[in-house]
């Protein structure tokens, strides 16, 4: 505390040219002369002033007092405020990701279990970590466009200074706007990668709660952009590439920073990247939120890293807009397209930057250092162009957005998820047209059987195909017309939302399917375009039997061919010549009668062209199976009945198995599942073979269920005994005859 005490007394009896002559400044607006001439009366009052001065925490800026020689970077480092946390940070868990702790608990648990009692579980704790890494990486696979968001607002996730001390050789960190304050939410700074010089912009929150409130939550005001501004100039001026790292949910809108220009900054750093003649890269390591974050990402180059967001507005701002309420954000996320993957598709991202499972702040330094890779590349790319070049590469960036030309194909993989105009009338053959077509068809199949070559396979494929086209817009036709549009469209958009997420289908929508599938078939008849749609389905039946009767026409002709060329080789000729030679010579007329050296001559001749036809068929894609039997059918008659009523059971089990709901859920997924498959999805393979699986295992335990596994068994061992019998009294029989165990095919084609 420092006193300065003022007391009138002191002055008594001093005139007031002696005031004016100790006085070292002169007194000003007011004449000596007049001041002169008026007296001075002091009031006897003691008056003390005093000022207290606060003792401040020495700051170590811009120098520390004692640097240390060997600090990484050199001392500049010292000249940013970003030190380590001393305590390290509570992990947060998503609410996406709460089936992961149980996993997580079970490892601790049995790690415990094991330092209690010394006992070696290393092969429990090796098989739950896997189980744990591969349900990290199946639920990161498969993130939606919500829990994206989320993952890039994580309070972990490294910052813009955690990625820049990790990538730099030096970074010396530089403040200030020269026209206001020092906006924390903004870090610039100069540091070197691998030798280059770049300058780094980028907005900065908080790992706390304490950095967030003095960071200001990552949004800048005015004299952030100012500041990135004057940097921006600096770089242009010393041809320094600039990399600007984007992550705020937006500028802070409040009532100052609007009076202290908030929209002129921005504009000003958006005309002004436009002009920069150095490099620009930007990368968005969180959320980049409208214009906040625009006005450092004007670049040559936009980089994303794989869990970022990009966007106008924020999910929760468009559905309180959209839908009136900030719980429609998930279907505001999905419909704003505003991740990575979504970006690129529309070329605004030029790139995606990798993360570990589990989201940058799972492997912060893993992550910075594909950050450090992406800006050598791209660099690389960028140096290489003269600055007229750079200039036009930058508009030409912006300038594509959004834009499109009339006449020019559109590309088929937009093409699919474009909607389709409520307008536009495709154009459907009339029935005489259909007749003539379908008969020429006729035409030509007669001609192919007639001279024996092959049916016309692609003509078929063709009709069937159009077919197929005619028969679903007249589909579309009757579904506007009877008013059931509108449900079958949102019903869709569940569907397709269930399948997304690789779930079975609820039974509420199951019902509303079967429900919408009833009243379309009930009321179809009603529609105005019913006899042609009739017409097109029926011939569409037609045209693929006939497309499945030259099939098996076309596989016959070749079957034939291959036993024909077989029977027809020189050395089979020859051995089936000579052994009918060797049978006229013994003189017997049967097969019994032979010498047991004929009789293995021709058994081994017959193998042996078995086994050229069997690859023969196989080369043609059939399956062969090969079935002796050496039972008499006469003897087996009585069993007929019983065989019949047994199949009979199976196939009312069967059939009573695929009506139940939990296999229909299986077989429409399956559905959806092919059709995937056939528009290009190659994950739904491995879909369709495990649904396949899963349908018939569950058949094959209902079919080899107790009672009729005992039924069957009853009926087995009678006709053994039948067969054993009747090997006894004629000889004719082997004792032992093989059954196979009844199988089930199915084709969901």
């Amino acid at each position: 505390m420092a006193s300065i005490s003022y007391s009138p007394a002191a002055f008594d009896g001093t005139s007031a040219s002696d005031l004016l002559r100790s006085s070292s400044s002169s007194v000003t607006g007011i004449p000596l002369k007049t001041l002169g001439k008026v007296r001075f009366v002091v009031k006897r009052r003691d008056v003390i002033v005093a000022a207290k001065m606060r003792k401040m925490k020495k700051h170590e800026y811009p120098w520390p007092a004692d640097p240390h020689p060997n600090v990484k970077g050199g001392v500049l480092t010292h000249l940013s405020h970003f030190k380590p946390l001393k305590e390290k940070q509570k992990p947060v868990t998503l609410d996406f990701e709460k089936p992961l702790v149980d996993l997580e608990k079970k490892i601790v648990d049995v790690r415990k279990m094991a330092n209690e009692t010394g006992l070696d579980f290393s092969d429990q704790i090796i098989s739950l970590e896997n189980k744990y890494q591969q349900a990290l990486k199946e639920l990161y696979l498969h993130l939606t466009p919500i829990q994206r968001v989320n993952i890039a607002r994580h309070p972990n996730r490294p910052t813009f200074l955690d990625h820049v001390f990790n990538i730099t050789d030096k970074f010396v960190e530089l403040h200030g706007d020269r026209a206001g304050y020092d906006d924390p939410a903004i870090v610039t700074g100069i540091g070197t990668i691998d030798g280059r010089r770049y300058m780094f912009i980028g907005q900065q929150k908080g790992r706390n709660t304490k950095e967030n409130i003095q960071r200001n939550f990552g949004m800048p005001t005015p004299h952030g952009y100012r500041k990135a501004l004057r940097m921006m100039y600096y770089a242009d001026h010393h041809g320094f590439p600039i990399v600007t790292f984007i992550d705020t949910p937006g500028a802070y809108a409040d009532l100052k920073s609007e009076e202290l220009g908030q929209g002129e900054a921005i504009a000003h750093n958006l005309r002004t990247m436009f002009g920069l003649k150095v490099p620009i890269v930007s990368i968005v390591i969180g959320e980049g939120g409208s214009g906040g974050a625009l006005a450092i990402g004007c670049a040559n180059k936009l980089l994303m890293l794989e869990n970022a967001v990009f966007y106008v507005a924020s999910p929760e701002a468009c559905a309180a807009i959209l839908w009136k309420s900030a719980k429609a954000s998930p279907k505001a996320a999905e419909k704003l397209r505003i991740t990575a993957q979504e970006l690129c598709k529309l070329q605004i991202c030029d790139g995606i930057i990798p993360e570990p499972p589990g989201g940058a702040h799972a492997g912060a330094t893993w992550t910075s250092q594909e950050i450090k890779a992406a800006i050598n590349e791209t660099m690389d790319e960028l140096t290489a162009m003269d600055t007229e070049e750079l200039l036009k590469h930058r508009m030409h960036k912006f300038r594509k957005l959004g834009g499109f030309q009339e006449g020019v194909p559109i590309d088929p993989k937009k093409k699919v998820n474009m909607k389709k105009k409520e307008e536009q009338t495709v154009p459907r053959s009339s029935k005489a047209e259909l007749e003539g077509e379908i008969e020429k068809l006729k035409q030509q199949i007669l001609k192919a059987k007639e001279s024996s070559t092959k049916p016309p396979e692609v003509a078929l494929k063709n009709m069937i195909e159009k077919l197929k086209e005619e028969a679903y817009h007249e589909y579309s036709e009757a579904i506007r017309a009877m008013g059931l549009k509108d449900r079958l469209e949102m019903l869709r958009e569940e569907v397709s939302k269930v399948n997304s997420k690789d779930r079975l289908m609820n039974p509420v929508l199951m019902d509303k399917i079967e429900k919408l599938k009833h009243e379309l078939n009930q009321s179809l008849s009603a529609a105005p375009n019913y006899t042609i749609l009739k017409y097109k389905l029926d011939m569409l039946k037609e045209v693929s039997t006939a497309k499945s009767l030259s099939k098996a026409a076309t596989m016959k002709q070749e079957v034939s061919k291959k036993l024909s060329e077989i029977m027809g080789r020189p050395e089979i000729k020859e051995k089936l010549e000579a052994l009918e030679a060797e049978v006229q010579s013994s003189g017997s007329s049967s097969f019994i009668d032979l010498d047991e050296g004929v009789k293995d001559k021709i058994l081994k001749l017959k193998s042996e062209i078995e086994l050229e036809m069997i690859s023969a068929l196989e080369s043609l894609s059939l399956e062969v199976v090969v079935v002796e039997s050496n039972a008499n059918p006469a003897s087996l008659s009585v069993f007929k009945n019983n065989v019949d009523n047994l199949n009979e059971e199976i196939n009312k089990t069967i059939e009573e198995v695929v009506n139940s709901s939990e296999l229909k859920n299986m077989m429409e997924l399956l559905k959806l599942e092919k059709a995937k498959a056939e528009a290009g999805n190659v994950e739904s393979e491995s879909k369709i073979e495990a649904l396949h699986q899963q349908i018939k295992q569950r058949i094959s335990e209902v079919i080899s269920s107790s009672e009729l596994k005992e039924k069957h068994q009853e009926l087995k061992a009678e006709i053994s005994e039948a067969i054993q019998s009747s090997g006894g009294a004629n000889g004719s029989l082997q004792k032992e005859t093989k059954h196979a165990e009844p199988m089930l095919e199915m084709n969901f084609a």
